[in-house]
């Protein structure tokens, strides 16, 4: 048990430390007029204008239910567009507005700012050092370590 003389459970750390990110990254956001969320969609739809909006779940990793609540919001906010395919009426494609272009622009910045505040005291070395413990630690649950024959 943590704090009996148990070391911290690496898994607990590391969920705990990301919950603790995650939502001063989500306040960073909220403070430049957006949402975690709403910058995953916009990056998403700056890198890659037109995704239908299967696609664009798939590739942030939000649920399609929960997609279309943002879109819902982003769309009545002026922030992007979504029309019906032409190849497939069911489908419906999501593009940036001019909105929703300034917005990226200032949530890039507070994106911007947030990071570099988290590498704050690290050397390059460091961070370098962190990526690959982190890429690890992915692995190790998509792939078991047992699996791998350690």
């Amino acid at each position: 048990m943590p704090g009996h003389g148990y070391p911290m459970p690496l898994g607990l750390r590391v969920t705990r430390s990301a919950k603790v990110l995650e939502r001063a990254f989500n306040q960073a956001m909220i403070s430049a007029g957006g949402s975690a969320p709403v910058w995953q969609i916009l990056i998403a739809c700056k890198q890659r204008g037109g995704w239908n909006q299967n696609e664009l779940a798939g590739s942030i990793g939000i649920r399609g239910a929960t997609l279309t609540h943002h879109l819902n919001a982003m769309e009545g906010q002026g922030l992007i567009t979504r029309r019906r395919d032409p190849e497939n009426r069911r489908v419906h494609i999501v593009e940036l507005t001019t909105a929703g272009e300034q917005l990226f622009g200032r949530l890039r910045q507070a994106a911007t700012s947030f990071d570099r505040s988290l590498r704050a005291g690290l050397s390059g070395d460091d961070q370098a050092m962190f990526e690959r413990v982190l890429d690890v630690l992915v692995d190790n649950v998509r792939v078991p370590v047992t699996s791998r024959g350690s």
